[in-house]
């Protein structure tokens, strides 16, 4: 079973979400800006969603959790629910 540990900020704008990916990049704390603007319930913890087994997201977040590089940011990404920035921390495969 594949699973992987993310965190990710949820907003309903692609322009805000670029934005946002900038200042992540240029070194602004992840949690702090999931906090801060994230629509997720995630964003109470910094955007972490623990541990996500295989096939628990929607379909384009899944996919990108399962075949994007770790360790790096990713996004934005759409969904029914709005633009996702992704972190993968890392995956494992039991």
């Amino acid at each position: 079973m594949k699973t992987a540990i993310v965190r990710h900020i949820l907003v309903k704008d692609k322009d805000l979400a670029e934005q946002l990916k900038k200042k992540i990049l240029s070194g602004a704390d992840f949690a702090t800006i999931a906090k801060q603007n994230s629509t997720c319930p995630s964003s109470k913890k910094g955007g972490e969603l623990g541990e996500i087994k295989k096939g628990q997201l929607v379909t384009p977040i899944d996919k990108a959790v399962f075949t994007l590089k770790e360790k790096e940011l990713h996004g934005p990404i759409k969904s029914q629910f709005g633009w996702h920035l992704l972190e993968i921390k890392f995956r494992m495969d039991f």
